[in-house]
């Protein structure tokens, strides 16, 4: 049974609606003015609200911003009930989240037409909220089931720290690194393009292939080997359309050298030296060229190589951590996320919760708009 609440300072009128209503079975609860009909608002959650437009303690617009206002109320479909007719006054009502009019004096078979049309449209967007409220619940629990793949930090032989941070509606961010024997340490992070399930499982299939090593052939220590691999085998014409960005790089901790290729994806930071320890900070981009997994049959991939200067970090991230709107509506930069890593090199830890918190700090937004995620490599 739906139930009403009518808000009215004339105890006729609330009578006369009461009775009305109530012969066409709908459960009605009253009000004499604004605030005692929020507060019997809040208490028991009413499908629709008639309530009077002119009254005293919070006249019809007030209660109707409130009520359109509180997350709990906002399905409720609002009906003014007003003597006032001209269109001046109706914009001002629908301003304030006003769903619907009733003229004085009232016409019953109206009156009962409106809320009829009124209770489906609550009963609609009731429906909408517990759809939404399933795939957001589907979505945290596919990023939780992410999140359980991926790598936990490690000290030993190199201290590698990570994070993951989903979006609301879930990218395609993934990363992992292992070693492939005692001297080469993997390492990669990708992106696939778009959000949601469609997005997160390609990541997914990359992940898994690469850790078991399914292509048996594949030179897993040759990064350009590695990217071609995959663009043979996740084209996006077998993948929902869905292609990925991807930096892949091997260590090699005897000789210090990195081995790397990307494909479309941001350039990892290498940032060396320390005041401690060396003259000036020096930072280097590390990108090669070639197209996105998926994009073209054809792609073609190169590697490139890079000395690991003592005391230097190297950080891997998806644009995530820098494509983030800043509270005067201007979008961040990849500059602005180097500078942070500069900035930080001189401390005794770089810890990643300095990044992080600040990037959070940065965020206008109560989530952010894409996947991030960051890996940070300390070499001693």
């Amino acid at each position: 049974m739906f139930q009403i609440l009518v808000i009215d300072d004339d105890t006729t009128i609330q009578i006369f609606l009461k009775r009305l209503l109530e012969k066409q079975g709908y459960k009605v609860v009253t009000a004499s003015d604004g605030e005692e009909g929020i507060t019997k608002a809040i208490a028991c959650h009413p499908a629709l609200i008639i309530c009077d437009w002119i009254m005293p303690i919070l006249n019809g617009l007030e209660v109707c911003n409130y009520i359109k206002k509180n997350p709990n109320l906002s399905t409720s479909f609002f009906i003014l009930l007003t003597s006032l007719d001209s269109v001046a006054d109706r914009v001002q009502g629908l301003d304030a989240g006003a769903d619907d009019f009733i003229t004085k004096p009232i016409e019953q078979n109206e009156l009962k037409a409106r809320v009829r049309a009124g209770l489906r449209l609550h009963q609609l967007s009731r429906d909408l909220q517990t759809q939404k409220q399933l795939l957001e619940t589907e979505l945290a629990q596919a990023a939780e089931y992410v999140r359980s793949l991926l790598p936990l930090p490690t000290t030993e032989p190199l201290l590698i720290n990570s994070c993951f941070i989903p979006s609301q509606q879930l990218g395609g961010d993934c990363f992992d690194y292992y070693w492939l024997d005692s001297d080469y340490l993997a390492i990669y992070l990708l992106d696939t393009a778009g959000h949601g399930l469609k997005a997160t499982l390609p990541s997914i299939s990359v992940l898994n292939l690469l850790r078991s090593r399914a292509i048996k052939s594949l030179n897993y220590y040759q990064p350009s080997d590695v990217l071609k691999a995959l663009n043979e085998t996740f084209q996006m014409s077998y993948q929902n359309d869905k292609y990925f960005t991807i930096w892949y790089g091997v260590y090699n901790r005897v000789t210090r050298q990195l081995i790397y290729a990307s494909a479309g994806h941001p350039p990892a930071i290498l940032v060396s030296g320390s005041g401690q320890f060396a003259k000036k900070t020096e930072v280097q981009l590390l990108r090669t060229p070639g197209m996105p997994v998926g994009m073209f049959p054809e792609a073609k991939y190169v590697d490139a190589c890079c000395k690991i200067e003592k005391f230097s970090n190297l950080y891997i991230f998806s644009d995530g951590a820098y494509e983030i709107t800043k509270s005067d509506g201007t979008l961040w930069s990849l500059d602005g996320l180097i500078q942070i890593l500069t900035s930080l090199q001189n401390t005794i830890d770089c810890p990643l919760e300095q990044v992080l918190n600040y990037l959070i700090a940065l965020n206008s937004k109560e989530a952010f708009d894409d996947d991030l995620s960051i890996l940070q490599i300390k070499f001693d």
